[in-house]
C-alpha cells in the first residue's frame, strides 16, 4: 500500500496551484473549470488535490477557521538544496519562519502556503 493523494480546501486553488508548482517542482495533471479543482503531482506519483471547502467534510478551510491543523513536508536530497528553496521562497515574499536551521535532526524551516498551509521544507543526513 502507499499514498495516494492528500486532498486540501483552499479558497484560492490558483493561487495555492501556483505556489507549489513553482517552488515545490509540482507539476499540474488537471485543472477542473476555472479555479474549480486542480490535482497536482510529484516525481514520486503523490497527488495533491485543492479544492474548496465542501459542505460534507465541514465547509471550511484553513483560512476560514484561522488555524493551521496539520502541515506537510517535503524532503530534499542535500542539505543545500533547503537552502535554496528557501532563498526562492524568500526572493518571492513567501511567508517564511526565518532562515533553515539544524532541528530534530535535520536542516530545515517552515513557510505558509496559500490556503494558510504550514509547509515543513528540510534534509535529514542519510
Amino acid at each position: 500500500m502507499h499514498l495516494n493523494h492528500l486532498d486540501f480546501h483552499v479558497p484560492d486553488i490558483a493561487a495555492t496551484a501556483d505556489f507549489f508548482i513553482r517552488h515545490f517542482g509540482l507539476k499540474l495533471k488537471d485543472m477542473r473549470g476555472q479555479n474549480g479543482l486542480a490535482i497536482l503531482e510529484d516525481d514520486a506519483g503523490l497527488e495533491i488535490v485543492l479544492s474548496h471547502a465542501i459542505a460534507k467534510f465541514g465547509t471550511a478551510d484553513q483560512v476560514e477557521i484561522g488555524r493551521q491543523t496539520y502541515h506537510i513536508g517535503f524532503i530534499l536530497p542535500e542539505r543545500a538544496d533547503v537552502d535554496a528553496v528557501h532563498a526562492g521562497l524568500a526572493a518571492a515574499g513567501a511567508d517564511l519562519s526565518g532562515p533553515p536551521a539544524a532541528m530534530r535532526g535535520g536542516w530545515l524551516f517552515y513557510c505558509t502556503a496559500p490556503g494558510n498551509i504550514l509547509v515543513e521544507i528540510g534534509w535529514r543526513p542519510g
